[in-house]
């Protein structure tokens, strides 16, 4: 599932940078309305679904959060990128917004665990190491939550940089000089998020690679030294996607543990009122348990809590229900994965021969 949303087969392919192979789902798509609101961007979907190269099937609501702020807050022609809008900006980053919180009420973070593509991108860097026997190290317990606070820190930054810069058309004051359209801040750092995230080069590199992106095309609006920002990759992106790669490598599903797109969806799990609408969550059995330590030894980005709580529903906002805890918990049903309540997956008592 998580190849789907990479954009390795949705691109419009009747754009410039696409070649001519002729049409791609994403122009049956592209006529979808969400509440009676079309969507030319592709349909949010809280993953890392990069925008700029996937032709805009699915696309990652932290960009629409951002570019609905600025430059995208009006509509009509002229105001996109060679989209049409026929709805202010306000009205989709509403719709946006509500879809993640839906989502994020109703399944946590199940879409990073599943569905990502950027997970599997960093699940296949944990096979390369189990490949080398190399065994990962675990970061200190302060070190990870201090990583697990800064998403929201990088989700405010990037939402008051966005209001900043759309100042002029939402608030009638410009803060920030250059942000007319068609000025340099408008065309390449106006999704500010957009211009760090390690997914979107990844994402341009591999259409490249296999030729559904048009290389030429790609690499003729990638251009600029090393502050400056080309449009589909940057000299930052490239940083981070290196650095993220090298920390993946020693640490397991590093930047899960950083993503904005993840605290976004899994915020809810924080407060307990919250929680009783979900209908994914991990349950525990305290009687069952006998903190033999498994479960927190094998979860990829590190979550103790599972091991830390004493029962009950042990899902917190880190969790990305990959279930790996439930499949190496030795103890017959102490761990449980639940849909509405109702068991869909335990654990088993493997240390016994059958």
């Amino acid at each position: 599932m998580p190849l789907i949303f990479l954009g390795l087969i949705i691109g419009p392919f009747g754009l410039p940078q696409y070649p001519p192979v002729g049409n791609a789902p994403r122009d049956i798509v592209i006529g979808t309305k969400i509440f009676g609101r079309p969507f030319p961007d592709g349909l949010p979907v809280p993953i890392l679904a990069c925008w700029y190269p996937s032709g805009r099937t699915v696309t990652c609501p932290a960009w629409q959060m951002q570019a609905y702020v600025y430059p995208f807050w009006r509509e009509g022609p002229g105001f996109g990128w060679g989209v049409l809008y026929t709805t202010p900006g306000i009205e989709r980053l509403a719709i946006v917004i509500g879809l993640v919180v839906v989502v994020a009420l109703l399944l946590g973070r199940f879409f990073c665990g599943w569905v990502c593509p950027f997970g599997l991108y960093m699940d296949l860097l944990s096979r390369l190491r189990t490949a080398l026997k190399k065994p990962y190290k675990s970061l200190p317990k302060r070190a990870n939550i201090a990583l697990r606070q800064s998403r929201y820190i990088i989700i405010a930054v990037f939402m008051i940089l966005s209001v900043m810069l759309g100042a002029k058309d939402i608030l009638g004051v410009e803060l920030i000089q250059g942000t007319e359209r068609g000025g340099y801040l408008y065309s390449y750092l106006s999704a500010p998020y957009c211009q760090v995230c390690p997914m979107r080069p990844l994402c341009v590199l591999a259409e490249v690679s296999i030729g559904a992106m048009n290389a030429t095309f790609v690499f003729s609006h990638t251009t600029g030294i090393f502050y400056e920002a080309g449009y589909y990759i940057t000299s930052i992106n490239m940083i981070v996607l290196a650095i993220t790669t090298v920390g993946a490598l020693v640490y397991r599903r590093l930047w899960c543990r950083i993503c904005p797109v993840g605290a976004l969806t899994g915020i809810f799990s924080r407060f307990p009122p919250f929680k009783r609408v979900s209908l994914l969550r991990i349950n525990k059995d305290e009687e069952k348990c006998t903190k033999c330590g498994i479960c927190k030894r094998v979860c990829p980005p590190e979550v103790t809590e599972v091991y830390e709580l004493k029962g009950g529903d042990v899902t917190t906002s880190a969790c990305i229900l990959c279930l790996r805890c439930i499949e190496m918990c030795p103890y017959e049903d102490c761990l449980r994965l639940e849909f509405a309540h109702k068991p869909i997956f335990k654990s088993r008592n493997w240390l016994e021969k059958t």
